[in-house]
């Protein structure tokens, strides 16, 4: 298997911290972001396997945030393909700020037809089964 690696980077800006996200009260580098840039690592160190019509969406994801990263400061993000099979690519991901490592974890993308996934996902408009789901913590 050939090595297969992303990179991703974008510095820490106010829109991308957590008081402005909604994931924390804190003026840091939310997690959700921190992982949007890992993704974005892997979505595009798969970008020239794929044929026209193809593109890859993630399917799962495991991170551990280690450490907090405060606005200005560079992030950048780095994966690594680990496993290939079928149609799914497994990662190994990583964020680091120019202090060290900051993040860390697992990630899997499925490659697949591009019109037919945004086909599949437009007919749930459609759907008569709409509904607000109830709360399932609350038995």
């Amino acid at each position: 298997m050939d090595i297969i690696i992303g990179k991703a980077e974008l510095t820490v800006e106010e829109k991308h911290l957590a008081v402005n996200i909604g994931s924390g009260s804190v003026k840091v580098l939310a997690t959700p972001v921190m992982i949007a840039l890992m993704e974005k690592a892997a979505a595009e160190s798969l970008v020239p396997l794929l044929k026209t019509e193809e593109t890859s969406v993630g399917t799962e994801i495991s991170i551990t945030h280690i450490s907090a990263t405060p606005e200005t400061m560079r992030v950048f993000a780095f994966s690594k393909v680990t496993n290939i099979e079928g149609r799914v690519y497994s990662f190994d991901i990583e964020a680091y700020d120019e202090t060290g490592l900051i993040g860390k974890g697992t990630h899997k993308r499925a490659v697949l037809n591009e019109d037919r996934f945004i086909l599949g996902t437009q007919k749930k408009l459609s759907s008569d089964a709409r509904k607000e789901p109830s709360n399932p913590f609350i038995v």
